[in-house]
């Protein structure tokens, strides 16, 4: 008989409590149940309260093997006793020598000024295998079998293997620790092992590998079992795609880890009793290709008990990769929405176009009706936009070739959808059948990393509303175990220049913490032993070009996980790795403090869209070593910075002392002082130096102003900026004051703007301003690299959402909207680490100005209001700054 551990199990505790306030929402390294993490994790809850201005003031953790032991005095594992702090997020757990592949229990409780919660339901996570795969006692199984071919289709890989557990043990727990390459989908006794699809992280597989762990309990049986895993080829075996690396051939390292209640353990791992076969029904799987799925070839109960595999052969035992193998912190893949045919359309050829109405990624769930014959064939290909004979637009995904294939064996109804693949596309056409196709029969199932919505935004403004709807659909199209620039053609690469400045705004809306967390570790394993870093982490395409804006992403998107979620561990465990790389650049490419190299430019400047080196107007193209320079001062402080934080005085000084040499060489070289701005003139050039702290206060205005009249008279108020300039735009012209010029080019609607695109039928964000028109072999329809800091102006200025000078993690928040009557009202909201901050501001018809806004528990607020507005339910007034006071807010709701 299985025991089930039932963790919401009830603690009878002696403690004084108070029902006003409740502790919650328990995460362990940010994440709510991990099960394979190999360090002592960080603890964190949020507290909810029906009181305003609660604030903890000291905490106590339990820690136990079970769940019953988690009271006072019982804990087995630790006990914290009462800690005095207000930390309730990044709390170091104080356990030490947890057994690997364990279950670990713990609760919480706090005390308030407000009283004392109640003791939280019990919370879990489980430690994996530290140490590599040589601490697995696994083999690896599978490789490359007889009849595999890189140039042509390799068939899905599937596995079996039959176990018994110990028929008189009860047992208590059952985990599955899993690394399938390059994708997987694991079974017990028939049963799908949870409901991720995908599964299997993508990385530099030959430096980095990453496993998963599976709560397994409820699906094993005392006495027979079967475990089955498939295998399809993902990033590792990218078949036919001369572009990418390839890897090897699909393979496996597993270990299940069974627990009884009397502490006894059993185990079954990957080795060459396994059993395999090739001749399953997916006979071919392409990220960039599709699926050709035999129904003829379908073995049911494969992966059940009783099975008769005599026709398999014995798995092989392999190698490797190669690389370092550890835990998948980041969230996996699941279907999050489901999307039904907008029209179903029969075509002459006897084909049905689908509209499925929006852009997005995943693919086609289709109910195959009983008319059909054994034998006939249904090919599913996708596009994203339509040719003017309204055949599908396949030009732009130059040579991927996206069909999933459906072999019918009959006979009867048959719901098909793809295993291994996954598209980018609006249309689809259907082929073969032969009767009429019901829109109720096709459904999209959207697919992207399992991450909670954690924003939302909303303004009187209907272009702002329907580019911020784009932009959303957009970076969740773009996020596939690594936050990538394309979904739909030969591509799909994670470029680092898309997320410099993008990763910031995408973790409004998206709780993308693991997602970054995990694409640190991938940047960090492609690094050159000289410090290099590529274009591309992964570099499946081997992009190496050492400039400074692409890898820039690098310390960015480190101190985004600090500043979004307060975690500054991310900065410690890679700043040696980022010193390493800006060393590097400034021995190879430094001279006289100014760096001369540089690839991309200002990428993608309207109207040419082209990566301009040279043009008839010299004002026109963005001098290459101003932008390097720029970011190289930006970096040496940002890295000084970090260094403080990983305790490297000596390395915080030396980065600050280049910082202030770049700067007096960056002005020597590119300020002209005739003009009182920087050459070569650009919009980009003058907004670098301006948001980076490179400008004299004496010459702040003219600079603006340079870019104020620039973006006037060359770009009638419209946008005026490539990739590295859009990162700035928006904020750089409402922190100096125009945020009416800010406005206007987020409520365009002609060409170049996000609106633009809108009003041409964009459902997401194109990679080109005039994406309409361009040439389609670099023509996205799904792109996010345009988005620059829009979505940060619209959450941290219109919505006025943001940390307080000083502060991370919003622990101390700053609120300070802008009221601007002619945007009619904003309603913005954002779930940070502890709890929900709300932002909602109207103007009435009469000009009466209200706002509302929430402050989570734990936290405090500085609140910035008109200074005719009262403050009611501020503790104290702050300071005045403009016309605008500044108040101090405690937790809670308020509505002034």
């Amino acid at each position: 008989m299985i025991r089930s551990i039932i963790v919401s199990a009830a603690l009878t505790l002696a403690a004084a409590c108070s029902a006003a306030v409740n502790v919650g929402s328990l995460t362990s390294e940010l994440q709510p149940r991990p099960l394979g993490l190999e360090q002592t994790p960080r603890l964190g809850w949020k507290i909810t309260s029906d009181e305003p201005g609660v604030m903890q003031k000291a905490y106590h953790i339990l820690v136990a093997s079970d769940s019953t032991l988690l009271t006072p005095g019982k804990a087995d594992i630790w006990d914290s006793g009462r800690v005095l702090s207000d930390a309730s997020q990044w709390v170091p757990c104080g356990a030490t020598e947890i057994p690997p592949m364990s279950r670990v229990y713990w609760a919480v409780q706090v005390e308030t000024n407000r009283g004392t919660s109640p003791w939280s339901k019990p919370a879990q996570w489980g430690t994996g295998i530290p140490g590599g795969e040589t601490k697995w006692d696994a083999e690896w199984i599978g490789g490359r079998l007889p009849g595999d071919d890189p140039r042509k289709a390799i068939p899905a890989r599937y596995m079996r293997k039959p176990f018994a557990t110990d028929k008189g043990k009860e047992i208590s727990a059952a985990t599955l620790y899993i690394c399938g390459l390059g994708t997987y989908e694991a079974y017990l006794n028939g049963h799908r092992v949870g409901d991720a699809v995908l599964q299997g992280p993508p990385t530099r597989f030959d430096a980095l590998a990453l496993y998963d762990a599976h709560d397994v309990t409820d699906l094993l049986r005392s006495g027979d079992n079967t475990l089955g895993v498939v295998l399809g080829n993902g990033r590792f075996a990218p078949e036919r795609m001369r572009t990418m690396v390839f890897f090897g051939y699909p393979r496996l390292l597993a270990r299940l880890e069974i627990v009884y209640a009397d502490g006894s353990r059993s185990s079954v791992v990957s080795d060459g009793s396994w059993r395999l076969t090739t001749d399953g029904p997916i006979r071919a799987n392409s990220e960039f290709d599709g699926e050709i799925y035999d129904a003829f070839c379908e073995m049911p109960s494969w992966n059940a008990n009783g099975f008769n595999d005599s026709a398999w052969v014995a798995a092989p035992v392999t190698g490797g990769p190669g690389g370092k193998l550890q835990y998948a912190i980041n969230p996996p893949l699941r279907i999050k929405d489901h999307i039904m045919a907008r029209t179903v359309t029969r075509r002459p050829d006897g084909s049905f176009l689908v509209d499925m109405g929006v852009n997005h990624v995943g693919w086609l769930r289709l109910k195959l009706r009983g008319d059909l014959n054994a034998g006939d064939t249904i090919r599913v290909r996708f596009a994203e936009t339509l040719s003017p004979d309204s055949s599908l637009y396949v030009t732009a995904l130059r040579s991927a070739k996206p069909c999933d294939t459906y072999i019918y064996a009959g006979p009867g109804e048959v719901v098909y959808q793809p295993t291994f693949t996954y598209h980018g596309f609006r249309y689809a056409t259907v082929e073969g059948l032969n009767y009429q196709l019901s829109p109720n029969e096709v459904t999209s199932m959207v697919v992207y990393d399992d991450m909670p919505a954690t924003g939302s935004f909303s303004c009187g403004n209907d272009v702002i509303n329907t580019v911020y709807a784009n932009a959303v659909r957009g970076i969740r199209s773009n996020y596939r175990g690594f936050p990538t620039d394309c979904p739909q053609r030969d591509e799909r690469l994670p470029w680092l220049g898309d997320r410099t400045t993008g990763a910031y705004g995408e973790a409004f809306p998206f709780g993308n913490y693991g997602l970054y967390r995990k694409w640190l570790d991938d940047i960090a394993s492609c690094q050159r032993d000289n410090g290099g870093l590529p274009d591309i982490c992964p570099n499946y395409w081997d992009v190496f070009s050492d400039n400074l804006t692409w890898p820039a992403a690098y310390p960015n998107a480190a101190d985004m996980l600090m500043k979004q979620y307060g975690d500054s561990a991310a900065v410690r465990r890679h700043y040696p790795a980022m010193k390493k790389w800006l060393d590097h650049m400034k021995h190879d490419y430094m001279h006289g403090y100014i760096v001369e190299r540089d690839e991309y430019g200002d990428w993608c400047l309207p109207p040419e869209e082209l990566h301009l080196i040279h043009s008839s107007d010299p004002e026109r193209v963005t001098d290459g070593a101003l932008l390097a320079t720029a970011h190289l001062y930006y970096l040496s402080n940002l890295l000084s910075r970090f260094a403080t934080i990983a305790g490297d005085n000596q390395g915080a000084a030396e980065l600050k002392t280049d910082a202030d040499s770049i700067r007096a060489a960056f002005n020597r070289r590119f300020y002209d002082p005739a003009r009182g701005c920087y050459r070569n003139y650009t919009v980009t050039a003058n907004l670098l130096p301006l948001r980076f702290g490179l400008v004299d206060d004496a010459n702040r205005k003219s600079v603006f102003n340079h870019i104020v009249a620039t973006t006037r008279d060359k770009y009638n108020d419209h946008v005026s900026v490539g990739v590295i300039g859009i990162q700035h735009l928006m904020r750089g012209l409402s922190e100096n004051g125009r945020p009416d010029l800010a406005l206007k080019i987020a409520s365009a609607k002609d060409y170049p703007s996000w609106g633009y695109m809108a009003s041409r039928g964009a459902t997401t964000i194109w990679e080109l301003w005039n994406g309409d028109t361009a040439a389609p072999d670099m023509n996205s329809g799904n792109h996010v690299m345009l988005l620059g800091d829009l979505l940060i102006w619209e959450y941290e200025i219109l919505g006025g959402i943001s940390n307080a000078e000083g502060s991370s993690g919003y622990k101390k928040i700053r609120l300070a909207p802008l009221f601007d009557r002619s945007l009619g009202h904003v309603d913005c909201t954002y779930e940070s680490i502890y709890g929900p901050i709300v932002s909602n501001w109207a103007y009435a018809p009469d000009g009466t100005l209200s706002y509302h806004f929430e402050i989570p528990a734990n936290t405090t607020a500085e609140v910035y209001l008109p200074a005719d507005m009262p403050a009611t339910g501020a503790a104290s007034l702050l300071r005045k700054e403009g016309n605008r006071n500044v108040y101090l807010y405690h937790s809670g709701s308020y509505t002034l």
